[in-house]
């Protein structure tokens, strides 16, 4: 496979997973953030969804676009089947329920006491939501790198949305699929390798980012 084309499935790969992963966190943070602190009917049920959603089979979210996209179907005027936006698409709704468990599972674990304080202080709605994501951002961080991670691997969903075009909707993860029927082991390891290293890269810069600032026990040693 040339260079040039293994270049294009790189930064495809990466463009779609990277804004699904971020469309994911911008629309399920403020979901969390609600879920937390919005008490109302029917919150349970909704928190057992997104949780059921947290383990949604990657092809049932590519059939059902599919369905929706076809020519024939509801949405089929959008055209977008067979497009880089609906494997966009489909990776975001994987992500999303990622995102919102998460996300709300950090926001439990902050310190009640923070908050009690905080508003003792005077803190507005808005600074208190501030001082809420400021306490669970590591929580935050996972719920990206748990994210970006589900979907830089996932083949079921972008392969029935996206086919697989070359040179259009073609990445690596699909590109793995092809090579292999093909007989093509080496090429399929050597774009493996790749996918490997890509997620790696991000993974650590996230958790880099992850693990920045973070307070160190400086209580007694074990001897």
């Amino acid at each position: 496979m040339p260079l040039k084309e293994i270049l294009e499935i790189t930064w495809l790969s990466l463009a779609v997973s990277g804004t699904a992963a971020a469309m994911a966190m911008i629309v399920g943070l403020p979901v969390a953030v609600w879920l937390y602190l919005k008490p109302f009917p029917g919150k349970r049920l909704i928190a057992a969804l997104v949780n059921t959603g947290m383990g949604l089979p990657p092809v049932v979210v590519g059939l059902l676009l599919a369905i929706l996209f076809w020519r024939t179907g509801p949405l089929g005027f959008l055209q977008l089947m067979y497009t880089p936006a609906a494997m966009v698409l489909a990776q975001f709704i994987i992500a999303l329920p990622l995102v919102i468990g998460l996300s709300l599972a950090a926001l439990e674990q902050v310190d009640s006491e923070v908050l009690l304080q905080a508003r003792a202080l005077g803190a507005s709605s808005r600074q208190m939501i501030v001082v809420l994501l400021k306490e669970s951002r590591m929580g935050q961080l996972a719920a990206i790198i748990a994210a970006f991670g589900g979907v830089i691997s996932e083949v079921g969903a972008v392969m029935m949305v996206g086919g697989n075009l070359k040179g259009y909707t073609r990445v690596l993860t699909t590109a793995i699929v092809q090579e292999t029927r093909m007989g093509n082991f080496r090429s399929a390891i050597y774009l493996g390798l790749i996918l490997l290293s890509l997620s790696f890269a991000v993974n650590w810069f996230l958790t880099s980012l992850q693990q920045k600032g973070v307070n160190r026990w400086k209580g007694p040693r074990w001897k």
